[in-house]
């Protein structure tokens, strides 16, 4: 699975969530498997969109054709855009859900990793952030993916701002010490997103 990561630097809040209607016309589209998102907890005027793609042949054939005409509804509503592609590696909890109707928040980590620290970095995240992160009370699943040698996207859903809150103050720290987090990474960034209902598009 292909999760695409869409950065957008919208300053007119209402104009881009307009804009993002248009792509209600992702659903039925080969391989398209859901697309979700909203707007950064962190940084004003951010919109974080997340993408599922079955394989990378049904994403490049979208992108080839229907992509530009979708996106052309959207044009004047952003002055920025970043996008990302990564492989997914392993799933958390239940996987990333495409439905995100019992979410309210997605956290994301983004991760460089140090070289020859790969290995163990996936091995902590299958051994000990999985598994914590999936007991945690309100979770609703998550997806841990990979681009190139050294970068990884770790995505959770949370039912509530509260529920991740309380994973935060009850298990990250022992779980992150348990990791041995700090030897593997180079740098990390984040971000909290409050989900827009509107935005989210089944496949």
């Amino acid at each position: 699975m292909l999760v695409k990561w869409i950065t957008c630097w919208a300053p007119d809040r209402v104009a881009f969530g307009v804009g993002q209607q248009a792509w209600a016309e992702l659903h039925g589209v080969p391989g398209f498997l859901g697309q979700g998102g909203g707007w950064s907890r962190n940084t004003a005027g951010v919109a974080q969109i997340f993408g599922l793609w079955n394989d990378p042949a049904s994403y490049q054939a979208f992108m080839g054709g229907a992509h530009d005409r979708i996106a052309a509804a959207q044009v004047g509503t952003f002055d920025e855009v970043r996008v990302r592609i990564f492989d997914q590696r392993l799933v958390i909890g239940e996987g990333f859900p495409a439905d995100h109707s019992a979410a309210s928040l997605l956290r994301l980590a983004h991760c460089h990793v140090r070289k020859r620290r790969q290995a163990h970095f996936v091995r902590a995240q299958a051994d000990v952030w999985n598994p914590g992160m999936a007991a945690a009370p309100g979770m609703c699943g998550g997806v841990f993916a990979q681009s190139g040698e050294a970068e990884f996207l770790v995505l959770s859903a949370w039912r509530t701002a509260g529920d991740h809150q309380r994973y935060l103050d009850e298990r990250f720290g022992q779980l992150r010490e348990r990791a041995g987090l700090t030897v593997d990474l180079d740098a990390v960034t984040g971000d909290v997103v409050d989900l827009e209902p509107s935005w989210t598009v089944l496949g």
